[in-house]
């Protein structure tokens, strides 16, 4: 089991956290900013959120948590509660997957050594990435993604935002098809940590382990549950049910799913996540708050209620 940290937050921001009401609250636990391969910062991430009428949001941008402390101050600013987070890559035997932690220490010295280790694994596939752009003719792809990264994380998106900039493509969709994408020559294999350790360095730091939108790695049925089991299996906590608006038969599926993957595997109904997955404006589909827990699902902050009454003494929360 977990040892969850308590968020440092107003008091009036934290028990917003832990009181969310699926019926009415707008919950947005997946996004990210310009400190990974967002296009807002922070701060203008935080106020779109606010604009959107979220009142939790989590910042969790890849493989960094570079930008939560701006986030969490405008968000004290604008009475949006932000919770620490991060988007881990990671392996589930040679497929890559995401597990995102909310709810995360981002002081943890694991997980910074965890970050630290991602940043040398991004560096190096970027300088691969590099190469086989400037051996297609694309010369300058290093320098040119930099540029677009700033000081975030340097990954495909900045390469695919630079190929736009420098008039080699139409746009950053068609970057991914043509050259970034999977099986394309910019889609550089890394070897990342692996699913169980992923999990054991989010609990090292305090989080919730998420299985962040299994419905989008392209397996099928029978992987998909082995996926989950293998998730559950490594003391994973919760699952993102929704990520994104997905048709709602899609959703039912997966419920059922993971129902069949938690009796497997001994284990109730685990907790449930949702998020946008949102990276810039002009998608509609991943706006914040765009999504919405089902109501007889039990909500990933719920994970967190136990700890802050033993730690504050506080009574049940409504």
């Amino acid at each position: 089991m977990a040892t969850f940290f308590i968020v440092e937050l107003s008091e009036s921001l934290l028990l917003k956290t832990l009181s969310a009401d699926l019926k009415t609250d707008l919950v947005d636990l997946h996004s990210h900013s310009t400190a990974s391969d967002g296009i807002l910062s922070p701060a203008q991430l935080v106020s779109r959120a606010k604009s959107q009428g979220v009142t939790m949001l989590a910042l969790t941008d890849h493989d960094t948590v570079g930008g939560v402390g701006e986030a969490q101050r405008e968000g004290d600013r604008l009475g949006v509660a932000v919770i620490a987070g991060v988007e881990f890559s990671s392996l589930w035997g040679r497929r890559p997957v995401h597990i995102v932690g909310l709810n995360i220490n981002p002081q943890s010295e694991s997980l910074r050594a965890a970050i630290q280790l991602r940043e040398q694994l991004r560096e190096e596939r970027a300088l691969r990435i590099a190469e086989k752009l400037e051996k297609r003719g694309f010369t300058g792809a290093l320098e040119g993604g930099r540029a677009m990264a700033g000081d975030s994380v340097l990954g495909r998106p900045h390469f695919a935002r630079w190929l736009v900039e420098a008039g080699h493509i139409e746009d950053v969709g068609k970057a991914f098809k043509r050259y970034l994408g999977a099986g394309k020559v910019g889609d550089v294999r890394v070897e990342w940590p692996q699913l169980e350790e992923t999990i054991a360095t989010i609990h090292g730091a305090g989080g919730c382990a998420v299985l962040a939108h299994p419905l989008k790695y392209g397996l099928t049925r029978t992987q998909l549950l082995r996926l989950l089991g293998a998730f559950l299996a490594g003391s994973g906590d919760a699952v993102e049910l929704l990520c994104g608006r997905q048709n709602p038969t899609q959703t039912r599926e997966l419920r059922a799913l993971l129902l069949s993957a938690a009796e497997a595997a001994g284990r109730s109904m685990p907790h449930c996540s949702l998020g946008s997955d949102f990276h810039q404006p002009e998608q509609p589909w991943r706006e914040l708050g765009c999504v919405h827990l089902p109501t007889d699902v039990e909500p990933v902050w719920n994970l967190w209620h136990t700890l802050y009454r033993e730690q504050r003494g506080h009574a049940p929360l409504p």
